[in-house]
């Protein structure tokens, strides 16, 4: 830990100082200036020298009990940072930066504790090192040293309330985990809902594409019955135009032989039937009075 040396006195002629250091020199006890770095003349005897380290140095203080503003003590141990920014002052305005720095930490510490809550003590650390080496600074900065840096170490509440905090800690981790099991369970919810407003929704869309193309194909079937119906019908209607007179009258014929051996009693005869039988007889008169001739020219 670099700090200011003792007094001392010049023996030789001169003094080889370091790059990082400062030679505060005194001629029968006036301070006749800073020297440094490199080879510095001196008079032996009446000059007296003071060496000062200018780079940063730490000062651990002590553990410190305090008391918060909620009236829990508490014990805080830190570290603090420091750099000598004026030589001169750092030799003349305080003899034991030391010591003096260690005090003026403890009671700035007690003083920035009081005003704040034990809570706060644990949750803004950052802010409490903040707080506390604004506090040093503005003493410290008479002596000719900066405050660079606070850390604060570790800090220990009493044992009764650390047992509070385990006991809140476990409470919360507990609520945390009841929450989150909720908020799982309404997401899983939430998807289920989702997914089967989705399934409903293609289900109805399948039906209603199969009810559509059955509809399509019951159209299609409808119009091909139709066209083989029509088709039918021309065949029978062309075959029906090359049919003679006789041969519809014997159709008529087979038709009434079958009508005759049914067991109903009505039957429904066409018009046509008439003409067609009278043609029929016709044809068989003039049938039966040719085989009279020809048996008549056979005898």
């Amino acid at each position: 830990m670099a700090r200011t040396t003792k007094s001392q006195t010049a023996l030789l002629p001169f003094r080889v100082v370091s790059e990082y250091s400062r030679l505060v020199v005194f001629r029968l006890g006036r301070m006749t200036g800073v020297k440094g770095p490199g080879v510095v003349g001196m008079l032996p005897i009446a000059d007296r020298f003071i060496r000062v380290d200018l780079r940063e140095f730490y000062l651990e203080i002590p553990r410190q009990t305090a008391i918060t503003k909620d009236n829990a003590p508490i014990s805080i141990d830190f570290i603090t940072f420091f750099k000598v920014v004026d030589v001169e002052a750092s030799v003349v305005q305080v003899a034991d930066f030391s010591g003096a720095a260690q005090n003026i930490a403890a009671t700035t510490l007690r003083s920035v504790v009081g005003d704040i809550s034990l809570d706060d003590m644990l949750a803004k650390r950052d802010e409490i090192n903040q707080l506390l080496r604004a506090k040093l600074d503005e003493t410290t900065e008479r002596w000719g040293v900066k405050v660079t840096n606070v850390e604060i170490r570790e800090i220990t509440p009493p044992p009764a309330v650390q047992e509070a905090m385990t006991r809140q800690m476990s409470a919360e981790r507990t609520r945390r985990a009841v929450v989150t099991e909720a908020e799982g369970d309404k997401a899983a919810a939430v998807l289920r809902a989702e997914g089967d407003k989705q399934s409903n929704i293609l289900q109805a869309e399948g039906q209603k594409q199969a009810s559509i193309l059955q509809a399509e194909g019951d159209q299609q079937a409808a119009a091909l019955r139709a066209q083989g119906f029509a088709l039918a019908l021309t065949n029978i209607y062309d075959a029906a135009k090359g049919v003679d007179a006789k041969t519809m009258g014997l159709q008529y014929l087979e038709a009434l032989k079958a009508l005759g051996q049914s067991p109903s009693t009505k039957f429904v005869v066409p018009l046509e039937l008439s003409n067609l039988l009278q043609g029929i007889a016709g044809y068989a008169g003039d049938a039966f009075h040719d085989g009279e001739r020809a048996a008549v020219r056979a005898k």
